[in-house]
């Protein structure tokens, strides 16, 4: 009997299995090794980790979860979660069977680029989608943000904070009013909302964007808004409650809203994507399965 099956060996189930690691807790993080992160060069923002190469801070974090002997990381997809009374039931594609009494969801997202011609060629080299996370290295360039929905205006006046040449991207998609406009266009943000033809570009950096009418505009990097799909359906098979925005809705410890099923880093969309946070994340969710195991044994001896 298993205390805790962590699902996802991102930066948020690497955390929470570190934190259960050393509370003492048997638990097994399953990781398929398939993140979100994967076209990513460098991470940032995370103080001591500013520029680590995902595939390092993962080999790092694994040697740290390793050290604390209740917990192990098995490679391998989990196909599905079944529940019965207050145990779950964890069925990986090789036929194994394994209980717990908790699981953490920290199966993360996945990106939906827009259908651009030459946009996958670029996308985590030069184009990204966090300003946060990669901000700083495109720092005073002629910018892009390629955005298809409301979100077009957030990050345009965001993406402002890093370079005064900052174009506005909509694909033929009416999604900006004429007050929007005429606030970005104040400060100096251009709006352009032809269709894309496509993004020309070189070894992965992006040279120019040509539009349907002919025209082609020198970019050399960007923002692309992405929609967001969760990477795994347990969330919802287990009847968890979900937020407007598609995120598993979780309180302050990772609690969803069925009880013995937590969720953290980027399942719960409930934060910017960020290494840092998602780590963060991982950590309550963990705090939150301890409390409540504590809890629990103690009502059992209770009565």
């Amino acid at each position: 009997m298993l205390d805790c099956i962590i699902i996802g060996g991102g930066p948020a189930g690497l955390n929470a299995a570190l934190v259960m690691g050393r509370a003492g807790r048997e638990t097994i993080l399953f990781d398929e090794d398939q993140p979100r992160n994967r076209v990513t060069q460098e991470s940032h923002g995370f103080i001591t980790q500013d520029g680590v190469k995902p595939s390092e801070f993962k080999k790092r974090g694994r040697a740290d979860v390793l050290k604390y002997p209740s917990v192990s990381i098995k490679e391998e997809r989990v196909e599905n979660i079944e529940r019965a009374d207050e145990l779950f039931t964890v069925l990986t594609k090789s036929g194994a069977e394994y209980v717990t009494k908790k699981v953490i969801l920290a199966t993360g997202l996945q990106d939906v680029l827009p259908n651009i011609e030459g946009l996958p060629l670029v996308y985590g080299t030069s184009v990204f989608s966090c300003p946060f996370c990669d901000g700083w290295e495109m720092r005073d360039q002629a910018l892009a943000v390629i955005a298809e929905n409301e979100r077009a205006f957030h990050m345009g006046k965001l993406l402002s904070n890093w370079s005064s040449d900052v174009i506005v991207f909509t694909n033929g998609h009416q999604v900006l009013s004429e007050t929007e406009k005429e606030v970005l266009n104040r400060q100096h943000v251009t709006v352009v909302e032809k269709k894309i033809e496509q993004l020309h570009s070189k070894e992965g950096q992006l040279q120019s964007i040509r539009l349907e009418t002919g025209e082609e505009i020198k970019r050399t990097a960007g923002i692309v808004m992405t929609d967001l799909l969760q990477s795994a359906p347990f969330a919802k098979q287990l009847g968890c409650e979900m937020t407007l925005n598609g995120g598993v809705k979780i309180d302050s410890l990772g609690r969803t809203t069925v009880k013995g099923i937590y969720a953290c880093g980027d399942t719960s969309l409930s934060a910017p994507s960020q290494l840092v946070i998602a780590a963060g994340e991982g950590s309550k969710a963990a705090a939150g399965v301890i409390a409540d195991l504590v809890e629990e044994a103690f009502v059992l001896t209770e009565s």
